[in-house]
């Protein structure tokens, strides 16, 4: 579920009213809720595969390939410390972001605990949920968007993208390690 951030009941593009985004997610909830009931019950069947689990990993490092650059584009062009308004939301999506595929992931190493042992993929995956518990150690109080040389104005986003690109970096090994 991905949404405009611009867009609320009316949009351009198209031209018209739209759905409110509470009535999808309410929606996503239903269904998620009743997938987990099939998948309780054993109604569904779960199949752990490892082209299942490479294309979960390819989806996972492009949407954080997109947040890096939106982070570096934020960090490049707008970079006025403090003074940023917009730089709080470009950090806490991706610390947002980051969090969520911090339990998706290690959800996904459990349920896909074979392949992970027989492609050897033990020690990459558990550096990457490593990676992303030290990206989340990172909470300052008050976030700016400075140059990346300055110390009295730092650059949170530059850091958290750092600690986005080390994830996605980790994600590409490891789908290169399934794709053999």
């Amino acid at each position: 579920m991905q949404f405009d951030e611009y867009t609320w009941y009316f949009g351009l593009s198209p031209f018209g009213p739209k759905t409110p985004t509470p009535s999808y997610y309410r929606a996503a909830m239903r269904d998620l809720r009743s997938f987990n009931d099939r998948m309780q019950s054993c109604a569904v069947q779960f199949d752990a595969r490892g082209d299942n689990l490479l294309q979960f990993v390819e989806r996972i490092a492009s949407d954080l390939g997109s947040t890096s650059a939106i982070l570096r584009e934020r960090s490049e062009n707008h970079n006025g410390g403090w003074f940023d308004s917009r730089a709080d939301d470009r950090f806490w999506f991706a610390y947002g972001q980051l969090y969520g595929y911090y339990g998706i992931l290690t959800a996904a190493h459990h349920d896909f605990a074979a392949v992970v042992q027989n492609r050897g993929l033990t020690s990459l995956w558990q550096e990457l949920e490593q990676q992303i518990r030290s990206s989340l150690r990172i909470q300052p109080a008050i976030i700016s968007n400075g140059r990346e040389d300055g110390w009295i104005m730092p650059t949170h986003l530059a850091t958290m993208g750092f600690y986005v690109l080390r994830v996605r970096s980790n994600l590409v090994e490891i789908r290169a390690v399934l794709d053999r």
